[in-house]
């Protein structure tokens, strides 16, 4: 869940019902708070897990990179290009619930009908494309700005204002292979990550509803759900993290890549500089 737009929405079955007209709007009401609380939360961690991705050489450990952030940028630093995610983080929610019940659905024909833990993966794996259309220009102006004004890592020598100056640059600049920068590396990032994050919720949930309520998940509370969204959320980073370094070191390359092979040849570059370490 990159703490991006990566607010990764729950099963539906997770979810109590709401009967009438107004359930559907106060969902998603309450899914955009939700994500925006979580952003809000989350954001300065992850400058500091961005910084340390593209310029993990220059700290000595995360500590190191926070340290050197404040004293160097102030509290504000932590918070650089939060304002993307923010305001991301309700179209991508829908995106990604509508193309996660899609998936279960064309599986199994009807989403009251349980599917199998395989079924829950290759749906979440599918809304993971679905979502990098959203995800990929939202996550490349976090990166570009969380970075910015850093005196530990190369970046743009051109300082941005902020998401709308910067996208507008970048449009202008490349034209859409600028606003799309790095889609390819963001799939190949939430195709895994979401399979696996919704495989994790599901299994532990179920396995809470057998323990607890008689098989019935409907029933189980807040700390059970809780508990199975944070299996989820190990169940993601460890799937995907060595691919979100690599989406983030191409994200603040110096121009858009061509092609596909920018994948591995943005491993291999970590590879050399770096060693395995450098993918964690």
């Amino acid at each position: 869940m990159s703490e991006s737009l990566s607010v990764p929405v729950l099963p539906e079955e997770a979810v109590p019902k709401r009967s009438g007209a107004n359930g559907g709007w106060k969902d998603f009401v309450a899914g955009s708070l939700a994500g925006a609380a979580q952003v809000a939360v989350g954001h300065p961690l992850d400058t500091i897990k961005v910084r340390m991705q593209i310029g993990g050489a220059a700290f000595s450990g995360p500590i190191d990179c926070l340290a050197r952030t404040v004293r160097s940028e102030g509290i504000r630093g932590l918070y650089k290009g939060m304002a993307s995610p923010l305001a991301g983080c309700a179209a991508v929610n829908s995106l990604l619930f509508w193309a996660y019940s899609y998936g279960r659905f064309a599986q199994t024909g009807s989403l009251d009908v349980t599917p199998t833990l395989g079924q829950i993966a290759i749906a979440g794996a599918g809304a993971g494309i679905v979502n990098s259309i959203l995800a990929s220009p939202v996550e490349l102006i976090k990166v570009r700005l969380q970075v910015q004004n850093s005196t530990s890592i190369a970046a743009s020598a051109t300082l941005f204002r902020g998401p709308v100056h910067l996208a507008t640059h970048l449009a202008q600049q490349f034209g859409m292979r600028g606003v799309m920068w790095g889609f390819w590396a963001t799939v190949a990032r939430e195709v895994p990550a979401y399979a696996a994050f919704y495989t994790g919720f599901e299994f532990t949930k179920r396995r809470f509803a057998q323990a607890l309520a008689g098989c019935d998940s409907s029933k189980l509370g807040a700390v059970p759900l809780m508990c199975s969204g944070s299996v989820g959320g190990i169940c993601y980073w460890t799937a995907c993290y060595p691919l979100d370094v690599i989406k983030s070191r191409v994200q603040n390359a110096a121009a858009p890549p061509r092609g596909l092979g920018y994948i591995a040849s943005a491993a291999k570059d970590i590879m050399k500089e770096q060693g395995v370490k450098g993918f964690f």
